[in-house]
């Protein structure tokens, strides 16, 4: 119980005694005594006390102490605080997020430490802390479980957790600034000691931040403490460099070139239509069903996008399976949106559904064996049908290097077409902020354009 009522006596000193200085305070009606070799020590300890008695603080009756050394000795370890926040999130994260707070968290959690003596290797300890302390499974009776209550992990390993749980600091140390700034300093290196990349240290730095968060949410600590250090993260630049974005008639050619691959080749050019043509994610493409597709003998179709499919890990997904089967990105679980698709894309997928058909489920597009169509075989496509199109000077550079960039392209296309950007942002399931910032250029063309066609008609109206 805690109490204001405390009484704190001078010091005694008992001759003949190892530790002859006894210092001597009541909580309540509890007496409370520690002894000290030197009375320096006993003289130190008791202006502590004093000093935790004119801040009014209460006192513990049981142990005696301040309530802020009892938070302090009652504070768990950041190592246990971080599988704690782990276990909070995994139920409702998807299986990319987890992999990430994993991966931050791995990264962080060995910097604060009370000291390196005895540390085991950098990557032995980070595979611990990442495959084994913040990663959860599904136990046998359906529940989320910590991996090392599943499995045993091989000695090096074991020993790794084994340092850590003894060296972490508590939770409460990070309100010293000294230790958020070693935190952040990880955070901003790989394990090679070299810099990161501006959006590697950009996407750990949340995670981090809302992992303490949950420590104030815990009351373990009062406020969230980053705010104590002089520390920005790095710039990041999201606006695509356009000099590596193909055209509309080199895209054009680099679809047509898939199909030039042999029989995945022929396959996968209905996919690499889709990303451009129709602007979708990769992981969209994937989840594609032909249900989804409407797809006249003439004219405009429309794709109703509502499946993404990323490629994660089976380690961190709910089905054990190497992909994850989620909502659109940043949309609700049920949203949809639906992409009106021009006649070459249409044509292409009526040739795919007639020459190849559709998976057991109605996929469009799957893997040679007919699972899930991984990111591994389009790339290699890709890479092929770019080797097959591109000089050899443009195939040095990073132009249309990932599929990726068929989407940057179609986006573009729409844009200097004279669309909306409110309306490509739709179709493209982008925010209008989102799109801003990442086609500036191309936007910033299309205002000029603009202005000198506003220009014109006043112009024109002057000289009626």
């Amino acid at each position: 119980m805690l109490t204001y009522d405390v009484q704190i006596w001078g010091i005694r000193k008992r001759p003949d005694r190892p530790k002859p200085y006894m210092l001597r305070w009541r909580v309540g009606t509890q007496p409370h005594s520690k002894s000290y070799a030197l009375k320096a020590q006993a003289d130190g300890r008791r202006a502590e006390l004093l000093a935790a008695l004119r801040n009014r603080e209460q006192f513990d009756t049981a142990t005696g102490l301040p309530s802020s050394e009892l938070h302090e000795l009652q504070s768990p370890s950041w190592y246990e605080h971080a599988r704690a926040y782990v276990t909070m999130k995994w139920p409702t994260a998807s299986a990319k997020h987890r992999a990430s707070i994993a991966d931050a968290l791995a990264t962080v959690t060995p910097a604060l430490v009370t000291d390196t003596r005895g540390a085991p290797k950098p990557r032995v300890l980070r595979t611990a802390l990442y495959a084994w302390a913040f990663r959860l499974h599904l136990g046998t009776e359906e529940q989320w479980r910590p991996r090392l209550e599943i499995e045993t992990p091989s000695e090096d390993i074991q020993a790794a957790l084994d340092w850590i749980a003894r060296k972490s600091v508590k939770v409460t140390d990070l309100d010293k600034p000294s230790f958020v700034r070693s935190a952040l300093q990880a955070l901003s290196l790989k394990l090679d000691g070299k810099a990161a990349a501006a959006n590697t240290v950009n996407r750990k730095v949340p995670v981090f931040s809302n992992a303490l968060r949950y420590a104030v949410e815990r009351e373990l600590l009062v406020k969230v403490p980053l705010d104590k250090v002089d520390w920005k993260a790095p710039e990041v630049d999201d606006e695509i460099d356009f000099r590596y974005v193909p055209g509309a008639a080199l895209a054009k050619r680099l679809v047509v070139g898939v199909a030039e691959q042999g029989n995945r080749g022929r396959h996968l050019k209905g996919f690499f239509g889709c990303l451009y043509y129709a602007a979708a994610r990769p992981a969209e493409a994937t989840a594609l069903m032909l249900s989804d597709c409407t797809l006249p003998e003439t004219g405009w179709g429309e794709l109703v996008l509502a499946r993404s499919t990323p490629r994660v890990g089976s380690a961190w997904t709910d089905t054990g399976k190497s992909f994850d089967s989620r909502g659109l990105k940043r949309r609700a679980r049920n949203a949809t949106r639906s992409v009106p698709i021009p006649p070459v894309l249409v044509r292409m997928l009526r040739e795919h559904t007639a020459e190849f058909g559709v998976a057991e489920d109605g996929r469009l597009f799957r893997a040679a064996q007919g699972g899930h169509l991984l990111s591994k075989e389009y790339g290699d496509i890709w890479r092929a049908a770019r080797l097959t199109v591109l000089t050899e000077g443009e195939a040095a550079t990073p132009l249309a290097e990932k599929p990726y960039s068929l989407r940057h392209a179609g986006v573009s296309l729409w844009l200097m077409s004279g669309v909306a950007p409110a309306e490509v942002a739709r179709r493209a399931g982008h925010s209008i902020a989102v799109l801003f910032r990442f086609y500036a250029k191309v936007i910033h063309g299309l205002q000029q354009q603009a202005n000198e066609q506003i220009e014109r008609a006043l112009t024109e109206a002057s000289e009626d």
